[in-house]
């Protein structure tokens, strides 16, 4: 646990002097991630917006009380789960990632998502989709996850796009109700991996996941 905490920690250190592209130059602050590192949930968006980057905490303004609303849902807040993007700092005027620019904060992502090991990567918009859905399209495959025997890949609306299109929101809704069933399939296949060795049992469609969910642990945050 003390081991876990200090390498994310020098994650976020690594994050906030951070140079390699150059985002660097015209930033505020970055934005690291907020939340638990013991969370059951990792949400990624793409990056950091105008209120993120004078705050230096991820999914503030509109779209951060929207996605609070959306976890209150759920019987979460945001220190029960992990946030983060896929880049650390804001595009100048939002503009999208560059894929150079993803491809210089992939580092810092890949050691928090290990670190972290989450039941649940929920992605929120096409370009974290686009990590784990290579090719993907958001409108076709939003809330249909992809299962491996340790985590659960989830595509969602970006809360941005949702908060730009109202009608998105009932669809939005249940595609994050369907979380907590989605955590406890991921707990059954973790203990199906364990309990057989090398086996892995087969992969659910998830129109045949559970009806009843449990709720993520509270740990500590960081």
């Amino acid at each position: 646990m003390i081991d876990r905490a200090a390498e994310m920690e020098a994650v976020a250190d690594q994050v906030l002097i951070c140079q390699k592209c150059d985002l660097s130059k015209t930033r505020t602050k970055a934005v690291p991630g907020y939340g638990d590192i013991n969370a059951e949930i990792l949400l990624i968006g793409e990056g950091p917006g105008f209120h993120e980057d004078k705050q230096g905490l991820p999914f503030v303004g509109r779209s951060g009380d929207y996605l609070d609303k959306l976890l209150a849902m759920i019987g979460l807040n945001r220190k029960q789960v992990f946030i983060t993007n896929v880049v650390k700092c804001r595009p100048p005027e939002n503009r999208d990632p560059t894929p150079d620019e993803i491809l210089a904060c992939k580092p810092y992502l890949d050691t928090q998502e290990m670190m972290i090991d989450p039941m649940i990567i929920v992605t929120l918009g096409r370009f974290s989709m686009a990590r784990y859905f290579p090719g993907g399209k958001i409108t076709q495959i939003h809330g249909k996850p992809k299962f491996d025997e340790r985590v659960a890949y989830y595509p969602l609306f970006h809360p941005a796009a949702v908060l730009r299109n109202p009608t998105l929101q009932e669809t939005m809704a249940q595609d994050v109700m369907r979380i907590p069933q989605i955590i406890e399939e991921v707990k059954k296949r973790r203990a199906a991996s364990e309990n057989n060795g090398d086996s892995t049992p087969e992969q659910a469609d998830s129109s045949e996941l559970p009806k009843s969910g449990g709720s993520p642990t509270q740990l500590s945050m960081f």
